[in-house]
């Protein structure tokens, strides 16, 4: 059911005009600090800290990306900070487990992951969206080993949330 929605947003981005394209550059308006690149892997630390919470409600503009705060959290195994990102409700996968969560159950599920493989770093590789939504794939080199991750964002209002995360492992 997972891989079916994915596909099919997939082809809704291509046939409505989205684009589907290897991310070329980042401006972290929001940080300041060490400037990361989408390019380039956002290690832990490698951006200056801010608050989750203020970052949640930050809303998209031209000089933002939303998925600036949340591969930095990503890349730091900081389950708390990213859980301020994610919906009321949202599909959590994590190695083929998982489905809806609430936001504290997701939470759970990736604390309990980050226990087990720490992260080293994360670099978002492909994005895709439009105004109100937007995906991103990205990998993860955690506890030694490589593993897809697929984010999943929509907006209400001004405001971006995690809708669907899927954590995979690179075989």
């Amino acid at each position: 059911m997972n891989r079916l929605r994915t596909v099919l947003f997939l082809a809704l981005m291509v046939i409505g005009g989205g684009v589907l394209h290897a991310q070329t550059e980042v401006k972290p308006a929001a940080f300041t600090g060490a400037a990361a690149s989408a390019g380039a892997a956002v290690s832990a630390g490698a951006a200056a800290s801010a608050g989750a919470a203020a970052s949640a409600a930050r809303p998209q503009t031209a000089d933002y990306d939303v998925f600036i705060p949340i591969a930095k959290y990503l890349a730091q195994g900081n389950a708390e900070a990213l859980s301020a990102w994610f919906a009321d409700n949202l599909d959590m996968t994590v190695l083929s487990k998982g489905g809806n969560s609430s936001r504290s159950q997701a939470r759970q599920i990736l604390k309990t992951f980050f226990e087990g493989y720490t992260p080293r770093d994360f670099q978002i590789t492909y994005t895709a969206g439009r105004a109100n939504m937007k995906y991103a794939l990205g990998t993860l080199n955690a506890g030694g080993e490589n593993f897809l991750v697929t984010i999943f964002v929509s907006s209400k209002g001004d405001t971006y949330t995690i809708q669907q995360m899927k954590i995979e492992r690179i075989k």
